[in-house]
């Protein structure tokens, strides 16, 4: 034993050693709560989500001093990840790892227990299975999750605490603090963003509005709804259809994004396809998978590349659909949540509004010049003929007294022009109060028609497109031809193709009108009969056009038959 002086010089020793390490363990605590402060007021400054989730993780790792961490989030099934948030690890190491982790493991253990778990050693836990190569070594473990409003938002993963250290009880609390700040900060981030997206909604809606009370055509509108509606839902295809009159099928008259050409000017029955269930049931439907998806007719294919879809009715209520949006991401996307497809419904509904006093104002209109043209039919019958016809009495009255044979002969011409003048008015009056049925021999309304009482012959339905102005640019006469030659062409099919598959592509740009009409059958005989296809000819003969027989890629046979709208119509 030392002597008792030397006993005192060591206290003070002792004490000062304990002392400093107290101060130092202080000094440490009131570090990290600044760092915390910091980290809590850092995240909480962020508006912009995917910015806000980065921050998180960065200050999870400076906190705990953890050399690798991630960010998981739930997806909507609450059972695996839909996105994952990483720092550590550069973006060869992610490269050659492969796909970000979807839940499995001690990431799917926190998921199903969404409480702190702390590890000394990962591989030791009964939920680890390994990890995939190139994956770097990890052995201490810390995973808490993030509540936003109750609900588990996702998971804070921290590994490798550095200087080979353990997580300790203090990295919990401190990384459940920072939990309890990100939650709030995801939430804000969340009602932000949600805030800009209904502006952007508003302003799509008002920019509709506009198109349409101003008088723009009905095309340039819906693709604007197309536009909009893709671009704000970060859609790879957006297509509207419409209702074509009594025929019980959808026409899609605007496809705006990947394999748009597809989609435009098709023909959609009400029972096979997801816009026509959607205009149907007057509600939203939604698919995974639209390219895989039972429900639909995959014919003609359309949807190659196209993962989560959803399309939504254009208005409801007592008026009623008016047509149908179909928007799809691509594979891989995420699906629509039920957020996003709220928020479309009322776009849908502000457009169907917009739509409706658009019509309103344009039967208005319509009305205003019908009764214009009863005032100005009115004028020529009340003044004009009456006029005339005075004239032409006076006229034929004063010709009994002209002597002069020529002069006399110029009077009865001239009263023979009177009558003829009298005719020409009669009829413009009769043109003027004339109205013709909307619904009255439409091309497109018969085309679908004619297709339609086909299929059960066919054993198919065939696929029908259409585009252009086919009930404006398109004279009745040549009307005929086009829906008798139609007729022909899928009877011929029944009758001798032995086809699966058939497809109707009627368009018009103005100038000419084309048929075509392609199967995948057998083809046609060198021996066959052809009096049918000598019918078309001579069809197409007495108007000016063509007719062109093909064979397509893969075998079949495709027809187009063609006719100019220019040259005048000619009897047989």
């Amino acid at each position: 034993m030392g002597s008792p002086e030397e006993a005192r010089v060591r206290l003070p020793q002792l004490r000062l050693e304990e002392l400093q390490a107290r101060l130092d363990a202080a000094r440490g605590t009131h570090d990290r709560v600044r760092n915390l402060l910091e980290a809590v007021l850092s995240v909480g400054r962020e508006l912009d989500l995917e910015q806000a989730l980065h921050s998180i993780v960065e200050a999870a790792a400076v906190l705990v001093d953890a050399e690798y961490a991630a960010l998981g989030v739930i997806g909507p099934d609450g059972k695996s990840l839909s996105a994952f948030h990483t720092v550590g690890v550069s973006e060869e190491q992610i490269a050659r790892i492969g796909p970000y982790p979807e839940g499995h493991g001690i990431l799917g253990e926190l998921i199903s227990h969404p409480e702190p778990l702390r590890l000394a050693k990962i591989s030791e836990h009964p939920s680890s299975y390994g990890f995939p190569a190139g994956h770097p070594p990890m052995n201490t473990f810390l995973g808490v999750p993030i509540r936003v409003r109750d609900q588990v938002f996702g998971n804070l993963y921290l590994t490798e605490k550095r200087g080979g250290s353990q997580f300790d009880e203090d990295d919990v609390s401190v990384t459940l603090t920072l939990a309890v700040a990100a939650g709030v900060a995801i939430d804000n981030a969340r009602l932000y963003e949600e805030s800009r997206l209904r502006e952007r909604w508003l302003q799509a809606n008002a920019e509709i509005t506009y198109q349409l009370m101003s008088g723009g055509a009905r095309t340039e509108v819906l693709g604007l709804i197309a536009e909009r509606a893709g671009e704000i839902t970060g859609s790879a295809l957006t297509a509207v259809a419409l209702p074509m009159e009594d025929t019980g099928a959808l026409a899609v008259e605007v496809a705006v994004g990947m394999d748009a050409e597809a989609h435009r000017g098709l023909t959609l029955p009400m029972d096979r396809s997801l816009m026509g269930l959607a205009f149907s049931r007057a509600t939203p439907v939604t698919s995974a998978d639209v390219a895989h998806d039972a429900r639909i007719s995959l014919e003609p294919p359309r949807f190659g590349g196209l993962g989560p879809a959803v399309a939504m009715p254009i208005g409801t209520g007592e008026t009623g659909a008016r047509g149908v949006v179909l928007l799809a991401r691509q594979v891989g996307g995420p699906a629509f949540t039920a957020t996003e497809i709220e928020t479309l419904q009322g776009f849908a509904a502000q457009a169907a509004i917009a739509m409706e006093l658009a019509e309103r104002r344009q039967d208005a209109e319509e009305v205003a010049v019908l009764k214009d043209r009863d005032r100005i039919a009115r004028d020529l019958h009340d003044l004009a003929i009456q006029r005339l016809f005075a004239t032409g009495m006076t006229l034929q009255g004063a010709g009994r007294f002209i002597e002069h044979a020529e002069a006399s002969e110029r009077v009865a011409r001239a009263v023979d022009d009177l009558d003829d003048t009298i005719k020409i008015i009669r009829s413009t009056i009769f043109g003027l109060r004339t109205r013709g049925g909307p619904g009255e021999d439409r091309l497109r309304a018969r085309a679908v028609q004619v297709a339609g009482e086909a299929a059960p012959v066919m054993g198919f339905a065939p696929s029908v497109r259409m585009e252009g102005l086919l009930d404006t640019d398109v004279p009745k006469e040549i009307a005929d031809h086009v829906v008798a030659v139609l007729s022909e062409a899928l009877t011929n099919i029944a009758r001798h193709a032995r086809a699966t598959r058939a497809e109707v592509v009627l368009t018009t740009d103005g100038r000419e009108v084309r048929l075509s009409v392609t199967d995948n059958g057998v083809g046609i005989p060198a021996d066959g009969r052809r009096s049918g296809l000598n019918n078309m000819a001579e069809r197409a003969e007495q108007l000016g056009g063509s007719l062109e027989l093909s064979e397509p890629e893969g075998g079949g046979t495709t027809l187009l038959w063609r006719e100019p709208l220019s040259k005048p119509f000619r009897l047989a």
